[in-house]
């Protein structure tokens, strides 16, 4: 009897892991309009530590690759703790479909990506300008210029993709861009 609750719980436990684990592929690939996505790829340069990733994150069949996720998340690290967080899809494509707007092969300069909640408490006693709960804690925002486009064009473009915040920074030099609520400043 024990080995066939064993079996039968081993069973059910792997049904359940692979369905969840299809789903949730199949969900990721389908973040803005439900619709599967081609192969991505994104080009980052970390400008707090001065290292260049260029990674294709989902395959031609829409499929993400999680060491390529793995990548972005340690290039989109906090830079003083080296803390990574799990990147919100949302902004990565958010990033992807960006870099299509303005013509593609785009290498986004990083001011910011994650924040640990004690770098987030720095930066805040330094300027009143950083949120108390940023999105950046929560891995779901990016701070970022790009290399001969306007800051201002830049804004447009984001603005006009509008699937969550645009913040322009234009004195500091980026724009910021999250996976929240639709708006901007």
């Amino acid at each position: 009897m024990y080995r066939l609750t064993c079996r039968r719980g081993f069973l059910k436990s792997s049904l359940v892991f692979a369905t969840t684990l299809f789903s949730s592929h199949n969900a990721l690939a389908k973040v803005f309009d439900g619709r599967p996505r081609p192969e991505a790829r994104i080009s980052l340069h970390n400008l707090k530590s001065d290292e260049r990733f260029t990674v294709t994150y989902r395959n031609e069949q829409g499929v993400y690759d999680s060491e390529a996720l793995k990548a972005l998340n340690w290039a989109l690290r906090c830079p003083t703790t080296n803390e990574t967080t799990q990147m919100d899809l949302r902004v990565i494509e958010y990033l992807h479909r960006l870099d299509l707007a303005l013509g593609g092969g785009h290498e986004f300069q990083i001011i910011s990506g994650y924040r640990s909640p004690t770098y987030n408490l720095h930066l805040r006693s330094e300027s009143h300008g950083v949120a108390k709960h940023s999105f950046h804690m929560k891995g779901k925002a990016i701070d970022l210029a790009i290399a001969g486009i306007g800051l201002d064009h830049l804004r447009r473009v984001a603005r006009n993709l509008s699937p969550g915040g645009v913040g322009f920074y234009p004195k500091a030099g980026f724009i910021h861009m999250d996976s929240g609520p639709f708006r901007s400043w």
